[in-house]
């Protein structure tokens, strides 16, 4: 049995994307954690190089956010490049399931813009609807039951009450649930089409974009619809999965609406 999907309250906010922009970015599931050192500098020159007129963060930057008081040197670090990239370009950010205590706190540091989810992004004519992607996951019973929990302002305030330490302990054991998860289970429920049509349809969209499932790929939904799904960031395997959605401003009249998925050596390269 699904769980209901979450309800849109409409009109959605929206972004107005500058005529300005050629090429606009976008990416999710990076995953950053001290441990993931290879995927960690691949993200920093991604964000210190890419040729992007804006960047668009669509949830789960970070493996684990227990607040804007996280003092570590490697969220330090995160925060800094953060800084850097948005005083060049607009960067937006949109909060997933791992990261989704990220407040105001860290966006005033940085200078991104929040996003809400979901929301729509206007390009010219052209009106894409943007998710982390979670909340379509309806078949994840055990999963929506959290969400809808954590996301309770009076759930966030109270935790973020707690003291730092207590916070991190609690990610901890959720991040060891979650890698037991990964080894026993194979099957992960993916994002609801029919829930994801009727999305497009109450915002007059014709493409979602997405990440969350870590299932990167084009999908035809009918009635000339579509869903793209964003790539999770690993470095490490082999091939190494570190790939970039972007929207290019003269194919926008394609058959893809001018968006194209590549690797990240060819995304800098463009």
């Amino acid at each position: 049995m699904s769980y209901p999907p979450t309800a849109l309250s409409l009109p959605l906010p929206c972004v107005q994307g500058s005529p300005d922009w050629q090429r606009v970015d976008f990416i999710s599931d990076v995953h950053l954690e001290e441990r993931e050192a290879s995927t960690f500098d691949a993200w920093v020159h991604y964000m210190d190089h890419t040729p992007a007129d804006a960047l668009f963060i669509l949830g789960d930057l970070f493996e684990v956010w227990v607040g804007d008081d996280t003092t570590d040197a490697f969220a330090a670090q995160c925060t800094a490049v953060l800084q850097r990239t948005a005083q060049r370009l607009p960067v937006y950010f949109m909060c997933g399931n791992r990261d989704f205590l990220v407040g105001t706190g860290l966006l005033q540091t940085t200078g991104m813009h929040g996003l809400s989810d979901p929301c729509v992004l206007e390009l010219g004519a052209q009106r894409l609807l943007l998710s982390h992607g979670d909340s379509l996951c309806l078949d994840d019973v055990d999963y929506m039951t959290f969400r809808a929990e954590v996301r309770q302002p009076a759930w966030q305030q109270a935790f973020l009450a707690r003291p730092l330490s207590e916070r991190q302990a609690v990610a901890r054991a959720l991040r060891t649930q979650s890698e037991t998860r990964k080894h026993t289970h194979t099957d992960y429920a993916d994002v609801d089409a029919h829930a994801a049509r009727a999305w497009l349809g109450a915002t007059k969209c014709r493409t979602l974009i997405h990440g969350h499932t870590h299932r990167p790929a084009q999908h035809d939904l009918g009635q000339h619809l579509q869903r793209w799904v964003l790539s999770d960031w690993h470095a490490d395997t082999t091939p190494a999965r570190l790939e970039v959605l972007s929207w290019l401003q003269h194919e926008a009249h394609s058959p893809t609406q001018g968006l194209r998925r590549w690797p990240l050596n060819q995304a800098l390269a463009s």
